[in-house]
């Protein structure tokens, strides 16, 4: 660990390093939903003085990521489990909207990009590095998005596919398990075979195929792992 921070930092000083570290450990969840985070524990971590770690915590909370107590304590954000349900009927809104409108909209160069994307997220895949696949999940959509040309609904997008990344992190989890993960993959080029061929429809029924498949996967995830800890409520009824 020592080596891959030193490396790190070679790419970054400061707290920015702080700040890139601390979120791809908490995205993987290196960092558990609850964990107190001192700031000279990680000053001393880091070898820098605890300005550039108070500086990364503002940033993380910004997104979502940590958040300060009444007492002036900070913790990594807890994933709302209970709201997992309001999140996924608006996941899947916007989800079937952008790419919708990627299949009526896009332009040959748009789809150079939605494949390109699909290809690193595939060998994203054959690595099996959840955070990495994370990260190329997110460009795959957010190419998709972008073919769309609107940039509200893009946006909105973006901002929920970061809250809902701690949340894939396990859902990768548990396709790798059940040895499915496959199945992105899958799900991921039919899409761009819908938009390829301006199929509308097609496109907006993949899209909610594959918002139900991470919403039910997920589903499974915490109540194989988490049932006792953390009771969920049920799916909406309308995915």
């Amino acid at each position: 660990m020592d080596g891959e921070i030193e490396q790190r930092r070679l790419k970054g000083t400061g707290a920015r390093f702080a700040y890139e570290t601390l979120r791809d450990e908490i995205l993987s969840l290196a960092l558990a939903p609850g964990q107190l985070l001192d700031e000279t524990t990680f000053a001393e971590r880091f070898s820098m003085s605890r300005s550039p770690v108070r500086e990364a915590f503002i940033r993380l909370a910004g997104d979502g990521l940590v958040v300060t107590l009444a007492n002036r304590s900070t913790i990594v954000a807890p994933i709302d489990v209970q709201s997992f349900p309001k999140y996924v009927e608006a996941l899947d809104i916007a989800q079937r909207m952008n790419t919708r409108l990627a299949a009526d909209l896009r332009s040959e160069a748009d789809l150079a990009k939605i494949s390109k994307a699909q290809t690193q997220f595939e060998a994203a895949v054959k690595r099996g590095e959840h955070l990495e696949m994370s990260e190329a999940n997110k460009g795959f959509h957010m190419a998709i998005a972008m073919a769309g040309r609107n940039p509200y609904m893009t946006s909105f997008y973006e901002r929920l596919l970061d809250q809902g990344r701690r949340m894939l992190h396990l859902h990768f989890d548990y396709l790798e398990r059940t040895h499915d993960g496959v199945l992105l993959t899958e799900e991921h080029s039919a899409m761009l075979d819908a938009i390829r061929d301006r199929d509308v429809d097609r496109a907006d029924a993949l899209a909610h195929s594959h918002t139900r498949q991470f919403r039910d996967n997920f589903m499974r995830f915490m109540q194989e792992n988490h049932a006792s800890a953390m009771p969920l409520s049920g799916p909406s009824r309308h995915l």
